[in-house]
């Protein structure tokens, strides 16, 4: 099984940057298949564009433009077919960085896909430090990255506690279609619970409320969108579920520290 040091991936390699203990690269994939791997560092890989097959001992993942995984320490795994296009963003973090911060890589997940929308926010803000990469960017991607760890370690927990069904319900729900206006007593109706113990129990496994919970997945859903140059920003904003352009924005400054037209030129530099 072939072992990749701290910064190799297959592909190419566009930008790389090393911060005392991290590696950060964007790399495009072009290798149709890559068989049975594993890395030096845990890191993680943002899909930034396109998509890929990725296989491990957990199954074959689709993972299209915004998928987040992580991978620890020495964790095996496979690539197939990427799309025309893909990129990926790597972030590595070596042991002794770890160490520094006094955090435990057996406390984190062997392999995660990750489908929380504040990690996945965290990471496109960590993204959008290195377009451009400014003299503050190392403080605030070590200050971001201990925040997603932070969240990794819950995420962790609360897969180790057994979750009800309904949650796992109501998650597909709502990202089923963003653009529907949800009802609280629509939503407790078809899961088979009252609705005070639905909006007392949503917090304990998603972390918030709702309307911060369906604010998140837009903006993530906006995030991939904003790729595209040719939608327009009210565009994006109706396809991402919103009302209209002006709540677009201020639930984007809110979450992302920056407004959307700023951050697309940044990431399309």
């Amino acid at each position: 099984m072939e072992y990749l040091a701290t910064g190799q991936f297959f592909g190419e390699t566009d930008r790389a940057f090393f911060l005392d203990g991290l590696t950060l690269t964007d790399t495009g994939y072009t290798v149709a298949r890559v068989d049975w791997h594993y890395h030096e560092n845990p890191y993680f890989t943002f899909i930034t564009a396109g998509g890929i097959l990725e296989g491990g001992k957990r199954g074959v993942h689709r993972c299209p433009a915004g998928t987040l995984l992580f991978h620890n320490w020495q964790e095996p795994h496979y690539n197939l077919d990427p799309e025309a296009g893909t990129r990926g963003f790597q972030l590595e973090t070596t042991a002794g960085w770890f160490a520094r911060f006094d955090l435990d890589l057996p406390a984190f997940p062997a392999y995660a896909k990750i489908a929380d929308p504040a990690l996945k926010l965290l990471f496109h803000r960590i993204y959008g430090e290195t377009r451009p990469f400014g003299n503050e960017s190392p403080l605030a991607i070590e200050g971001l990255l201990l925040e997603a760890l932070d969240e990794l370690v819950g995420l962790k927990k609360n897969a180790e506690t057994k979750k009800p069904r309904w949650v796992g319900r109501l998650d597909e729900r709502l990202r089923a279609d963003l653009t529907e206006r949800f009802v609280l007593r629509e939503l407790a109706r078809e899961l088979d619970l009252h609705p005070v113990y639905l909006c007392r129990t949503f917090p304990k496994f998603f972390g918030c409320g709702f309307g911060e919970y369906v604010r998140k997945l837009k903006v993530e859903r906006s995030l991939v969108l904003l790729r595209n140059r040719e939608l327009s920003l009210t565009e994006v904003a109706f396809a991402s579920g919103f009302a209209d352009q002006s709540h677009f924005i201020r639930c984007f400054k809110s979450l992302m520290k920056t407004g959307p037209k700023n951050y697309r030129d940044a990431i399309l530099k």
